[in-house]
């Protein structure tokens, strides 16, 4: 097969992204649904912020994280645990010709904006953001 001449970024193509979204609607919906059988993993209410797939599009990486931050590591746990009964729920939604191997990790988006906000509330970032731009025109 060729190389694709459209792609030459380090960024996920669109198939990947599109494939993505799709499979962390399933896997939201799945269990928001609670279509796994197991009772500790359905009693959580789970957010999946992001699903990121390998080029192949063999390997999808959900980035999870529990309702309210709490039982972060027994939530991974539990998801690894589960991994083959959820692959095969998300398979049955999607279209693909294999179903990819799913994997799990925290998601940092909501601790990486809080951070951001600590440091753009700093006196100093505030002072200098609000001076006016001393740059000469050219």
């Amino acid at each position: 097969m060729g190389k694709n001449k459209f792609h030459e970024g380090a960024g996920p193509s669109q198939r990947q992204l599109r494939v993505g979204e799709t499979i962390r609607r399933a896997l939201s919906d799945v269990l928001a649904r609670g279509d796994v059988h197991d009772p500790e993993l359905n009693r959580l209410s789970i957010t999946v912020g992001e699903v990121r797939t390998s080029p192949d599009l063999k390997i999808a990486t959900a980035y999870v994280l529990p309702l309210g931050g709490e039982g972060k590591e027994d939530l991974l746990k539990l998801l690894a645990r589960n991994k083959g009964e959820l692959r095969k729920q998300v398979a049955k939604k999607l279209t693909l010709k294999f179903s990819p191997d799913l994997r799990f990790q925290l998601d940092q988006t909501f601790d990486q904006m809080d951070e951001t906000r600590r440091m753009l509330a700093q006196d100093v970032v505030r002072r200098d953001a609000d001076a006016p731009d001393t740059a000469p025109e050219e």
